[in-house]
């Protein structure tokens, strides 16, 4: 059933992942297509072996079609993975990591894994980072202040997480300020 947007406290995680589904990946088609148009923009031609880029959610698709391979991202990478790991275990900021990079890999992985060298380390890397950004995020909500919350690189699903608490937490504050 579907609530008014005053009654729901974030989006779901299904909503979420619709969002990212635009973000762009790069393809490499099987067969030679013609350009697809559609009402928002033209995708291809489809030339194999040429990389095309195309949204997620059409890339899944042709995909799921057989029609093309995924070429990953160059930040679901294992290398990658395993440096921003690293640098969040280290460092007190949050490393830069794409804004939807949880919904992507969670795309990607569920239904292009035969294309992703080390599928289960990044997926084992993955969980470790969100695991380390959620404590981050913990630690940050401790330092709450009153007017504003300074947690930049956070991608779209963590920001839905602590949204809830967030809001309820700075509404609080601010009545006991006045």
């Amino acid at each position: 059933m579907a609530l008014p947007r005053s009654h729901q406290p974030a989006f779901t995680p299904a909503e979420i992942e619709f969002i990212a589904g635009n973000d762009p990946i790069s393809v490499i088609p099987l067969y030679k297509m013609p350009a697809i148009k559609l009402i928002q923009a033209t995708y291809g031609p489809f030339r194999p072996p040429l990389p095309t880029r195309v949204p997620l959610w059409l890339a899944l698709s042709m995909k799921k079609n057989q029609k093309c391979k995924l070429l990953p991202p160059p930040w679901l990478t294992v290398d990658h993975l395993t440096e921003r790991l690293e640098q969040e275990e280290t460092k007190d900021e949050f490393c830069a990591l794409p804004f939807h990079y949880m919904e992507m890999a969670h795309m990607i992985l569920e239904s292009a894994s035969d294309d992703i060298p080390n599928a289960e380390k990044i997926r084992k890397l993955l969980k470790d980072l969100r695991e380390t950004r959620q404590s981050k995020a913990r630690v940050g909500l401790e330092a709450l202040d009153d007017r504003w919350l300074g947690m930049h690189n956070l991608s779209f699903m963590e920001i839905n997480e602590i949204r809830p608490f967030f809001s309820k937490a700075f509404n609080e504050m601010r009545k006991l300020e006045f």
